[in-house]
């Protein structure tokens, strides 16, 4: 199906680049190193970017080394859930590389830094869930790994082929023991509900055994906390912040992918779910200011950029809402990019910080630690789609309120009623 293309990728090829991917995309706009003239300069800040955040965690996994190197920063009000965090910033960062790690491999420099990134990427997930590693990651202690199984579920899925097919039969099987193992404990009456739902929709997608009751509850009680307008409720109480981003569209759309495809529920269910997420799509890009800002509302707020991942995703998916051009996403995310992950959220090892814009250890909430900011990444999914898409290679324009600021013709807002 066509809307299945945000969830395929291509095959692995060739061995693993030597150069490392750092150097060929630093820290700045653009690439400069001399006689490479950059072929889409914001693409490759995009790529720059990305590659900063998420090299230190899989290059330590790959090694063995991530426990022992991560620091681990806490909020002041953090509560005993430390061990879970190296889980969070593996699934969190899979999460948000995995559309561009599905690209096919290629010889240009982005392709060197996509390859060297897999391989890292690969041999960090058999360490992950080896018992015998250093790095052996936390699914079966208390309830947060219930979310961050999910993470890299959704990694997987999104890039299956390149992600989980390589994988040796041993590592698959580990993984699939420890997101049954996940079964022990019950998500809450949340977003939370939604990431038991997608573990269970991956188990389902590669033949395994699944909890279709688990699935079908969660899909029930969002029904029931539809509020209108593209918007869920987080629960029975209605919180204004960015969880219908984070977890809630995104996780919804995709698990109902699975289970339309596998004949499980009508193709009515999705098509609702898909309309409702542009909506809130479309809200999401009208609520970036001319200047690359937006509200600074709700929890979780230092999962900086990842509170446009439906945003992202949508442009994926290649499913924009119809007066929404890819060249206005481009834009106003870029903008928002170098606005919040300047190099001042990151330490000298390149780790993230806690905070928003910069080090504020004092706004993170009593469930977050470093691993928990790896949820920037959800910003990057269009580098899934290839550099001759439309989305990197049409002309600028300026998104809703940035025209709506300088008196240029915009679409003007309405609601919705389904």
């Amino acid at each position: 199906m066509e809307r299945r293309k945000f969830i395929s990728s291509a095959s692995l090829m060739g061995a693993a680049a030597t150069l490392s991917p750092m150097n060929l995309f630093p820290a700045s706009a653009g690439i400069k190193e001399k006689g490479y003239k950059a072929a889409n300069p914001v693409r490759d800040y995009w790529v720059g970017r990305l590659l900063k955040i998420v090299n230190p965690v899989f290059e330590n996994l790959a090694k063995g080394t991530l426990v022992k190197n991560m620091p681990v920063e806490k909020s002041p009000t953090y509560d005993s859930r430390s061990n879970v965090t190296y889980l969070e910033a593996v699934g969190r960062s899979l999460a948000g590389v995995a559309p561009w790690i599905a690209l096919p491999d290629d010889d240009t420099k982005e392709g060197k830094a996509r390859k060297h990134l897999k391989e890292n990427i690969l041999l960090g997930l058999k360490n992950a869930v080896n018992p015998s590693s250093p790095d052996y990651l936390n699914f079966r202690k208390e309830y947060q790994p219930i979310v961050d199984a999910a993470y890299l579920a959704h990694g997987f899925l999104r890039a299956k082929k390149a992600l989980w097919e390589p994988l040796d039969t041993i590592t698959k099987n580990r993984f699939i023991t420890e997101f049954k193992a996940l079964r022990t404990r019950k998500p809450f009456e949340s977003n939370w509900l939604l990431f038991t739902a997608l573990t269970e929709a991956f188990l389902l997608s590669i033949g395994e055994e699944h909890d279709q009751k688990a699935i079908d509850f969660a899909l029930e009680k969002f029904e029931e906390w539809y509020v209108g307008d593209g918007w869920y409720s987080d629960g029975p109480s209605f919180a204004f912040d960015y969880y219908n981003s984070f977890v809630i569209h995104p996780m919804l759309v995709d698990t109902l992918t699975i289970i339309v495809e596998e004949g499980i529920v009508e193709q009515e269910k999705y098509d609702i779910a898909e309309k409702r997420f542009l909506r809130y799509v479309d809200q999401q890009e009208r609520m970036i200011s001319p200047v690359g800002t937006f509200p600074v509302i709700g929890r979780s707020i230092t999962y900086r950029t990842g509170a446009f991942q439906a945003l992202a995703q949508a442009a994926l998916m290649d499913k924009l809402p119809e007066h929404v051009n890819p060249a206005q996403i481009r834009g106003a995310l870029t903008a928002i990019t170098k606005n919040l992950l300047s190099d001042n959220i990151f330490d000298d090892n390149n780790w993230l910080l806690l905070g928003f814009d910069g080090h504020q250890p004092e706004i993170a909430d009593y469930y977050t630690s470093t691993g928990s900011l790896y949820m920037a990444t959800l910003s990057f999914l269009p580098l899934g789609l290839p550099e001759s898409h439309e989305f990197w290679s049409s002309p600028e324009e300026d998104w809703t309120s940035k025209k709506a600021w300088n008196n240029a013709a915009f679409k003007k807002d309405y609601h919705v009623r389904y």
